[in-house]
C-alpha cells in the first residue's frame, strides 16, 4: 500500500467491451468538467490503506472464476443516469467482503450492495429524466462479465490506480 492516510476504493474490473460501452455512454453525458473517472461498479468507497490484510483478503477471494452480471435496467439517480446491475455471486462477494473488514468499514460500506455503472450525474433532474427515457427505449438487458477487483487510491475527487486482482 501507499500512504495510510489516504483512503482505498474497490471496483470490479469489467471485461473490455463493456469498459468501452460504458466508458463511451459517460463521456457522451457526464458533464466534461465533472468527469474524472471512467466508468466503474463500486463495491466498497473508502477502505483503510493501511491494512496490509487488505490485499491479502483480495488475493485470496480472487481464486475463483470471471463470472457474468446481468445488466437488467435504465435508473434514475436523482441528478444522473445509472444501470442497475444483477448478480448473486457479486453480492455474495460482497458480503463475505464486509465480514472480513466489518472492523473499519464506514457506515455507506456496511450496507447492501446496489451494483450500477453510472453514466451521468451531477445534472438537472429534467436532463438526467430525458436521457433516462432515450436510454430505455432500446434498452434491453445484456450480460457483462466480472474479470476482477481493482484497487484505486482517492485523492479528493480523482482515483489513481493502485492494483488490480485477476479472477483465475
Amino acid at each position: 500500500m501507499m500512504n495510510e492516510s489516504i483512503p482505498l476504493i474497490l471496483t470490479v474490473k469489467l471485461d473490455p467491451t463493456s469498459q468501452t460501452y460504458f466508458d463511451d455512454l459517460r463521456k457522451r453525458y457526464f458533464p466534461v468538467e465533472k468527469n474524472y473517472l471512467n466508468a466503474h461498479l463500486s463495491l466498497f468507497h473508502q477502505l483503510p490503506n493501511a491494512d496490509p490484510g487488505i490485499e491479502d483478503t483480495l488475493l485470496k477471494v480472487t481464486q475463483r472464476e470471471a463470472f457474468e452480471m446481468q445488466v437488467s435496467e435504465v435508473k434514475m439517480i436523482g441528478k444522473g443516469v445509472a444501470f442497475r446491475v444483477e448478480s448473486n455471486t457479486l453480492k455474495t462477494l460482497h458480503k463475505q467482503l464486509q465480514k472480513s473488514w466489518k472492523e473499519f468499514l464506514i457506515p455507506q460500506d456496511q450496507q447492501g450492495l446496489w451494483p450500477h455503472i453510472t453514466v451521468q450525474n451531477k445534472v438537472s433532474p429534467e436532463e438526467a429524466k430525458q436521457l433516462a427515457a432515450q436510454l430505455e427505449e432500446t434498452f434491453e438487458p445484456f450480460a457483462i462479465t466480472a474479470q476482477g477487483l481493482i484497487l484505486w487510491e482517492y485523492h479528493q475527487g480523482t482515483w489513481k490506480f493502485l492494483k488490480e486482482f485477476e479472477f483465475k
